[in-house]
């Protein structure tokens, strides 16, 4: 068998699992996080450099 079919064998047998409230709480955080830093960015280099836009 190729690594390929493997894998997708045991994929085909796994479990599926809800994420925990943990992980879903980290995952809300880190795309806030990353939206808010980009729009942060985004007006810090406006104000930084006005010219370049």
């Amino acid at each position: 068998m190729t690594e390929k079919s493997k894998i997708a064998e045991e994929m085909k047998t796994m479990e599926y699992e809800p994420l925990l409230p943990a992980e879903m709480s980290l995952i809300k955080w880190s795309i806030s996080l990353g939206i808010g830093l980009l729009v942060f960015f985004y007006f810090l280099s406006q104000y930084l450099f006005p010219g370049g836009h």
